[in-house]
């Protein structure tokens, strides 16, 4: 029989793996957990172009990480996204903002972009693409060197990785705790506690290595001065997701050891 103690204990645990497992799931799934806010375009651009180069063009980080610089992008595990103008093909800044060596070529440009712009009303759309199994474990390069960038193609490889493995020891550790239920054992919520112990560890890991891995991107292509990168609320989602799998990993553990020397003192004084 259990002690009321240790039920209200699993209980409290299962509803904190269950907050954790939903909200780094929702995390893993969006782009948010790292965004650029750039300022306003001072030139006319071809947001055709840009979009097919973002959408069809070949996956090249220095592409995919100037379009995140230039266009509002927003980075995630599985995704990257930017914001483009709704313009059909050309879109431009207030013409007073144009600026050019000579006059006459300044004076035919505004024209040339007021002719061909398909707005003037400056509203954008956000264009995904989700990165394949192949990208992500795609070899990172130095930007000026042929040679690999081990730490970049770690990072990466790992910030993907370490939150499937979380979610899977979740998984894994419900189906222990099931099995427990049904044999009538208290003894398998030990190895549950430690499933959740070292799934709070990948979620951390995840953080650190996809935090570190921004870094190591803006500072190997240069991320210009007055682009302002910060964290978004999918990267908040999985750090929450830590000390909610933390605190259900100290619960189980306390329940299963505490049970287990309550059961020795009772088996203790019923031989006595």
């Amino acid at each position: 029989m259990v002690d009321n103690r240790y039920a209200t204990a699993l209980v409290i645990g299962s509803v904190l793996s269950l907050l954790a497992t939903v909200y780094l799931s929702v995390a893993v799934g969006t782009q948010d957990w790292f965004q650029y806010n750039t300022p306003p375009i001072k030139r006319c651009v071809n947001t055709t172009a840009i979009k097919n180069e973002f959408l069809t063009g070949d996956f090249e980080e220095k592409t995919y990480s100037s379009h995140l610089f230039k266009w509002n992008g927003t980075l995630g595990l599985w995704w990257r996204c930017i914001q483009v103008p709704l313009c059909s093909h050309w879109y431009c800044c207030q013409q007073g903002d144009l600026q050019t060596g000579n006059e006459s070529a300044n004076t035919t440009q505004q024209r040339n972009c007021t002719h061909q712009s398909g707005c003037t009303d400056p509203k954008t759309e956000t264009l995904c693409m989700s990165f394949t199994l192949p990208q992500q474990f795609s070899t990172k390069v130095k930007q000026n060197e042929s040679e690999e960038d081990l730490l970049r193609t770690y990072l990466w490889r790992c910030q993907f990785l370490l939150p499937l493995v979380s979610l899977s020891l979740v998984f894994l550790s419900g189906l222990v705790g099931v099995c427990a239920c049904l044999c009538r054992s208290f003894t398998p919520t030990l190895v549950v506690g430690l499933f959740h112990f070292i799934a709070g560890l990948c979620s951390l890991g995840t953080v650190c290595c996809f935090r570190i891995s921004v870094d190591q991107l803006n500072g190997e292509y240069r991320k210009p001065g007055d682009v302002v990168g910060s964290m978004g609320w999918s990267l908040y989602l999985a750090l929450i997701s830590f000390p909610l799998q933390m605190m259900a990993a100290a619960l189980f553990l306390w329940a299963a050891r505490s049970h287990r020397k309550h059961y020795t003192r009772i088996t203790a004084y019923r031989v006595a």
